[in-house]
């Protein structure tokens, strides 16, 4: 059993990052710095880090796709990729799809990606891989996965902008 006041430097460790919101996070508040995502991940990780998680959703492509579509849908597959050679890094990918108000403008929303964070939270969790969470992340969605995380032990720690209130 973990105490509060303990030194987590021998626990494992495991980060979970909403993509989507960090990059958010990152454009409005510090005008689209670019950040080291290992240093990053090493730095709020107390533990030995098991893995870092990064949750996101390539740009919406359209069928065919502009060439407008096309060159951020690979502008993003090359940030992926860079990502998953990172030591101990995965990129969990979901999907873009576009969606209308009641009104009818379109907007795009991410699918599969927060429900994709949430399981591997809890999986991780409940079969003793981890001891500490690490979760980057600003939706009010992942409170029940932190919870069942806490009941199987770990410790979470979220990491999330003051400035942008929750989802």
């Amino acid at each position: 059993m973990i105490s509060v006041g303990s030194d987590l430097s021998s626990e494992w460790c495991a980060v979970f990052i909403d993509g989507g919101y960090l990059a958010k996070v990152l454009k409005e508040e510090f005008n689209e710095v670019k950040i080291d995502f290992l240093k990053f991940s090493d730095i709020i990780c107390p533990g030995k880090r098991l893995r870092t998680y990064y949750y996101n959703a390539p740009p919406y492509q359209s069928n065919p796709p502009t060439e407008e579509e096309k060159s951020r849908y690979q502008n993003a597959m090359r940030f992926f990729n860079a990502l998953n050679r990172l030591e101990r890094f995965e990129v969990i990918q979901g999907k873009t799809v576009k969606r209308y108000t009641s009104d009818g403008k379109e907007y795009f929303t991410q699918k599969g990606v927060d429900v994709r964070l949430a399981v591997d939270l809890v999986r991780l969790s409940w079969v003793g891989h981890i001891k500490v969470a690490v979760l980057v992340a600003g939706d009010n969605d992942f409170v029940p996965a932190v919870k069942a995380a806490k009941d199987a032990g770990v410790i979470v720690k979220l990491y999330y902008s003051q400035k942008k209130s929750l989802r």
